[in-house]
C-alpha cells in the first residue's frame, strides 16, 4: 500500500483534523494536505514523524487489552480425586495438552499430558489419583490482568487461569493469546 494513501486513511479513520497533524511534525496544513494528494513527496524523517503520531494517537483510540479480552470463558478442569482414566478420557475427549486440577472448585495444580502418560505407565496406574501427580498450579490472574503481560509468564507455564474476585472464570493459553490478537497489536503506545 502508498504510505502517502495509508497516512490520509489512518489519519481520517481517527478523526485527526489535518491542522492538528500538521502542528504535531511541525508543517503546514498546506503541505500536509499536498503531501495526502501526492503532490510533493515528504523527506522520510518526515514520514517516520507522521507515523509515530499516528501510532500515537491509535494507542490513545485502542483501548488496552486485558485477558478478559482474549481468555477463553469454558474451563475444563479435573479434580484432583479423579482417577487417570478419567483425567485420560477429559484431555483426549477435548484435544487438550494440560489441564487445571481442582479441589473444592479451586485450583490446586495443574495436569500435563507428560505426567499423564509418565503414570499411565505405572503398573498400578488404575489406582492413582490425579492429585499424586499434580504439577505446579497455574497462575491466577484478575480480568483486568494486561495482555501484555502474558507473554512473561508464558516462559514459565503454558496457561494462565483468570478469576473474578476468587471464582475461576477463564484460561487464556498460548493458543488463545495469539487467537485474540489476530491483527492487534499487544502494546499500546501512549504519548509522553
Amino acid at each position: 500500500m502508498n504510505v502517502l494513501v495509508e497516512i490520509r486513511k489512518r489519519r481520517v479513520a481517527l478523526g485527526v483534523p489535518l491542522g492538528e497533524l500538521a502542528r504535531a511534525v511541525g508543517r503546514s496544513d498546506a503541505t500536509l494536505s499536498r503531501i495526502e494528494r501526492g503532490r510533493i513527496r515528504p523527506s522520510y524523517e518526515l514520514v517516520q514523524r507522521i507515523l509515530k503520531y499516528l501510532e500515537e494517537q491509535e494507542g490513545l483510540a485502542a483501548p488496552r487489552l486485558t485477558v478478559r479480552d482474549i481468555m477463553n470463558r469454558t474451563v475444563v478442569t479435573v479434580d484432583a480425586s479423579a482417577t487417570l482414566h478419567v483425567a485420560a478420557e477429559r484431555m483426549e475427549g477435548g484435544a487438550f495438552s494440560q489441564l487445571p486440577v481442582v479441589s473444592d472448585g479451586r485450583a490446586v495444580g495443574a495436569l500435563s499430558e507428560g505426567a499423564l502418560l509418565r503414570a499411565l505407565g505405572h503398573p498400578r496406574a488404575h489406582r492413582i489419583r490425579v492429585r499424586e501427580i499434580l504439577e505446579p498450579a497455574y497462575p491466577l490472574v484478575d480480568e483486568a490482568f494486561p495482555a501484555e503481560l502474558l507473554p512473561a509468564l508464558f516462559g514459565h507455564y503454558p496457561a494462565v487461569l483468570v478469576s473474578r474476585r476468587g471464582d475461576l472464570k477463564g484460561i487464556v493459553t498460548k493458543a488463545d493469546l495469539i487467537r485474540g490478537l489476530h491483527g492487534t497489536s499487544l502494546r499500546r503506545t501512549t504519548p509522553a
